[in-house]
């Protein structure tokens, strides 16, 4: 049983005292600094915790500190809250959270991006391969990926210009050069590494919550004209690299012991590296809102690929990690209309428009809409963990050079 913190904590708070996310946030006149959320405050984990560990605009230099140092904190900061006999001293440390300003909360080293839905891989195959086999031969024996540009991660609420780029509209022979007219969202969910690992070794699933210190929302926005156009031979690159939305709220692993699952059942064998020694689906329930209104509930449980196992394949070939690497899941979508994760699935690649509760239609993004991804995890007894939320709004492409 969760004990009682001195902070009031509104029922049915995404925060509780189960939860403490992390984050950076700048007070009223103050600097960035490193902050966990509870109910409606933040903590000043740098004047609440006398250490200047803290006391920075970023997360790296607590995460380059190890799992050890995290469970500490964290226990230190349970006792720091329930503990009536350290409210005088620690409250003038609190903010509201309405009242400060909330910035990435880390220095993203690399970013690398996964395709771990096989429901979203398999609609996409669909889609632009009819007639064939909808997943490619080697989906279901290793997490596909792609690096992406750790440079363009950026805070929710940050605007999203339109991206420019190379398309071959249907029936021409020669691209034109222009803003994107299928501007689409990825629904997904993001991993903060801590934990660094030397060239030439790898990371064994066993040892995902030794190296990965939590978990975030993330909308990975996508050109699909763009990335029609140029992803064959090598994948993404100008499609995905002109922005990618993260949370503010980093969740730590040690929150989400009660969302751990087994992951789906596996229809083939799979290598030695890539077996689960542990559960590490999480059982995270999205919500999608386009302008305010309801588009679908991506559950994270439908995953094919887990945390684990994308991390394991992403170190196998010996490539190192660094605090503030960062991964991403790919689109999540379910088995069901609702459940899916991005415009390009909702809408079937634009032919059958997406209607909404405001009589307005949608295939695509149009300039000025807003996009907010939200999501909630079981924690201990009726407890619901909440991870905040990943805002973006688009703005008209920029004019050209």
């Amino acid at each position: 049983m969760t004990p009682d913190s001195w902070v009031p904590i509104p029922d049915g708070s995404p925060f509780p005292l189960a939860n403490l996310p992390y984050g950076v946030f700048a007070p009223a006149g103050g600097p960035p600094r490193v902050g966990v959320a509870v109910g409606d405050h933040v903590l000043d984990l740098a004047r609440a915790l006398g250490d200047d560990t803290f006391a920075r605009p970023s997360l790296n230099a607590f995460l380059a500190q190890g799992r050890s140092r995290w469970q500490r904190v964290r226990a230190d900061l349970v006792d720091l809250l329930t503990d009536p006999a350290c409210r005088a001293e620690a409250a003038p440390a609190l903010h509201r959270r309405a009242d400060v300003r909330l910035l990435l909360p880390f220095e993203a080293a690399d970013y690398v991006d996964f395709y771990a839905s096989e429901h979203h891989a398999a609609n996409i195959g669909r889609m632009l391969r009819p007639g064939q086999e909808p997943l490619t031969p080697q989906w279901k024996h290793l997490p596909i990926g792609y690096h992406g540009r750790a440079g363009t991660l950026v805070v929710s609420g940050t605007d999203i210009t339109r991206p420019r780029g190379q398309t071959r509209p249907p029936g021409t022979g020669a691209p034109t050069v222009g803003p994107s007219r299928k501007l689409d969202i990825e629904a997904e969910v993001g991993f903060v590494v801590g934990t660094g690992t030397p060239l030439g070794t790898s990371v064994g699933v066993d040892d995902f919550a030794d190296h990965v210190f939590g978990v975030c929302l993330v909308n990975d926005w996508s050109a699909r004209d763009l990335q029609a156009w140029e992803y064959v031979p090598l994948g993404p690159f100008l499609a995905k690299s002109f922005a990618t939305s993260v949370s503010p709220w980093i969740v730590p692993l040690d929150a989400l012991s009660a969302a751990r699952t087994p992951p789906p059942t596996r229809t083939e064998p799979l290598q030695e590296y890539l077996r689960d020694g542990a559960d590490w689906g999480l059982d995270l329930s999205l919500e999608v809102r386009l302008n305010g209104h309801l588009v679908a509930r991506p559950p994270f449980t439908a995953m094919y690929w887990t945390p684990a196992q994308m991390l394991a394949h992403l170190t196998v070939n010996g490539a190192s990690l660094r605090p503030g690497d960062f991964y991403a899941s790919g689109t999540v979508s379910g088995p069901e209309p609702g459940q899916r994760g991005s415009l390009m699935e909702l809408s079937w690649n634009g032919a059958q428009p997406l209607t909404l509760p405001d009589g307005t239609t949608r295939t695509f993004l149009e300039d000025g809409d807003e996009v907010t991804i939200t999501a909630t995890a079981p924690g201990p007894g009726a407890t619901r963990i909440g991870f905040g939320e990943v805002t973006g709004r688009v703005t008209a492409a920029g004019e050209a050079r």
